[in-house]
């Protein structure tokens, strides 16, 4: 078992269960001396950016969160979701819990990811502040992350596959390719993206990535599933949160084909 201190989306406790990581108990704590930043570029331009902690050696700088008590199995989720080492780093820090200071791995952003001009977007700062207030966080700092500038998305049109015929892919088929991933019935070609995404290839590679996008929207609950995907039992706001990742693919992956929900 081992503690991990979450400051992000993952002070929410869906925001671990969407990536397969269920505590065994969770508490608030605080990290004195580092500050909280936004300046993690995502690896979709139009989600902005997303939390970092830097030390400042300032003790009346503070950084709230959320102490994790997880299984040692869950090490290697975390350290996929954050794409370490490469987007985020793996450290331990000392965190003050209301029953005592308290060693827990932290992740902050590597220089190669980090981007000064980045804001984050409303729909994270509304997965920090779930998180913050079921946590029972410091008002203020709640607060502060409410008034925080978030980034200012475009407004796109509805995504539209390129004419001409295309092969069709099934999850069977879609496997077998390790470079190619799914979403929302299109298929992609991850193979000359920019190389921050070779980093992504483990996690959507082969895959059908409709699921785990839905389930990182701030409105979700985590009962989506693929029959709802397959009979388009989604909403208004579901349908567009996956128009804008289909246009954040097909802007850094190639379209090359359908993907059939069997």
């Amino acid at each position: 078992m081992f503690w991990y201190f979450g400051y992000g989306s993952n002070m929410a406790l869906r925001s671990l269960l969407a990536k397969g990581v269920t505590p065994q108990r969770s508490e608030r704590g605080l990290l004195r001396g580092w500050r909280l930043r936004f300046n993690v570029q995502h690896f979709f331009r139009h989600e902005g950016g997303v939390a970092n902690i830097e030390s400042s050696n300032d003790p009346s700088d503070e950084v709230w969160g959320v102490l994790h008590l997880c299984e040692d199995k869950h090490l290697v989720l975390l350290d996929s979701a954050e794409v370490y080492p490469h987007g985020y780093d793996r450290i331990t820090v000392t965190v003050l819990a209301d029953r005592g200071e308290q060693q827990a791995v932290a992740y902050v952003g590597t220089p190669p990811f980090l981007n000064e001009e980045s804001r984050p977007s409303q729909r994270y700062l509304s997965l920090l502040l779930e998180g913050a207030a079921a946590a029972g966080l410091d008002p203020s700092y709640i607060e502060m992350l409410r008034r925080h500038p978030a980034h200012q998305k475009p407004q796109l049109p509805k995504f539209v596959p390129p004419s001409g015929k295309y092969p069709v892919f099934t999850a069977q088929t879609l496997a077998q390719q390790p470079l190619y991933t799914a979403l929302a019935g299109s298929v992609f070609d991850m193979s000359r993206a920019r190389w921050h995404h070779r980093f992504l290839h483990d996690i959507f590679g082969g895959k059908d990535t409709t699921l785990f996008h839905l389930m990182r929207l701030d409105s979700s609950n985590g009962s989506e599933t693929l029959d709802d995907i397959k009979h388009a039992r989604l909403s208004f706001t579901q349908q567009q949160w996956l128009n804008e990742y289909l246009d954040a693919y097909a802007s850094e992956y190639e379209y090359i084909g359908q993907f059939r929900y069997d």
